[in-house]
């Protein structure tokens, strides 16, 4: 079972009941809009920055990359209880079917309904790559958490911004903007950390 501290398991839980706040104020969109489809991915995404960034927690080595992972974790926990309130308050599903990023067609990105839903989204870690992390020395740790960490925050900065310009509903529209806002300053100290150690930039996949 992942290991989260209290303080992140918390954060979910408000942000699952600032959601159910909104089911008498929101007007829910139809199944299958943007705003469906961006929460129900973007979890997703943000379920694996969580599970890195408490590997990272549990066994790195450098108190600047645990920090960071901390941040990362608590931001990212909060903002999945969040989705996950709004999706629950729509009486949508809370994990998309059939693939993902359908809900980018209609021109609005380039993994797209125009080349059908995606098996996977693009920046995501693979099971070899996260068992490599978890088996990493701590010095080793570190390193491999900035480099997939920060693949992870470039494949997700398309459908943060598909969702920042088309999502329906403004309170969804903002949150994609701070994500994006705060993803595009963690990927430069991201790079900056890895340059500092020496370490090379991930290829996106």
């Amino acid at each position: 079972m992942r290991w989260l501290p209290l303080g992140a398991v918390l954060l979910v839980a408000v942000g699952v009941g600032f959601g159910f706040l909104l089911r008498g104020d929101a007007d829910p969109p139809a199944a299958g809009l943007i705003d469906v489809g961006f929460l129900q991915d973007m979890s997703v995404h943000h379920d694996q920055a969580v599970d890195m960034a408490a590997t990272e927690l549990t066994g790195g080595a450098d108190p600047a990359v645990k920090n960071l992972a901390f941040d990362i974790l608590t931001t990212q926990q909060n903002q999945i209880g969040r989705m996950q309130g709004w999706l629950t308050a729509w009486d949508e599903p809370l994990l998309p079917t059939g693939g993902h990023m359908a809900w980018m067609g209609g021109g609005h990105g380039s993994h797209g309904a125009a080349h059908g839903p995606v098996a996977t989204m693009p920046g995501m870690a693979d099971a070899t790559e996260l068992a490599r992390l978890r088996a990493a020395t701590p010095a080793d740790r570190d390193v491999l958490f900035l480099q997939l960490m920060l693949r992870h925050h470039q494949g997700g900065a398309e459908m943060l911004a598909v969702g920042a310009e088309h999502a329906e509903t403004g309170y969804v529209r903002d949150l994609a903007r701070r994500m994006s806002a705060t993803q595009s300053a963690e990927s430069e100290l991201l790079t900056d950390m890895l340059r500092q150690r020496g370490a090379s930039v991930l290829p996106l996949r």
